[in-house]
């Protein structure tokens, strides 16, 4: 199984897509709890990075076309909106 996720970073007010087979091991290096690119988005946007949304599928490659879905102007106001509605 593959996931596609968002998380958001409440502190900065930034928004992360991607995809990966493991998406606890993601979200702890993410979170700095494993070793992680000092260079990668999350690093330099430190704060707590919070799960807002995740979808499975069976193939990478569905995974990869949703978060390419989520990063477009549409995929964001979807987003924005789960953020607005959803307590964090």
């Amino acid at each position: 199984m593959f996931a596609t996720y968002v998380i958001y970073n409440k502190d900065k007010n930034k928004i992360y897509i991607g995809q990966t087979a493991n998406l606890k091991q993601r979200l702890d290096r993410h979170n700095n709890k494993l070793p992680n690119k000092t260079t990668s988005f999350t690093s330099k946007n430190k704060g707590r990075w919070l799960l807002v949304h995740k979808e499975y599928f069976a193939e990478r490659k569905q995974a990869i076309n949703r978060e390419k879905e989520l990063k477009s102007a549409q995929g964001r106001k979807f987003i924005q909106n789960l953020i607005i509605n959803k307590p964090l």
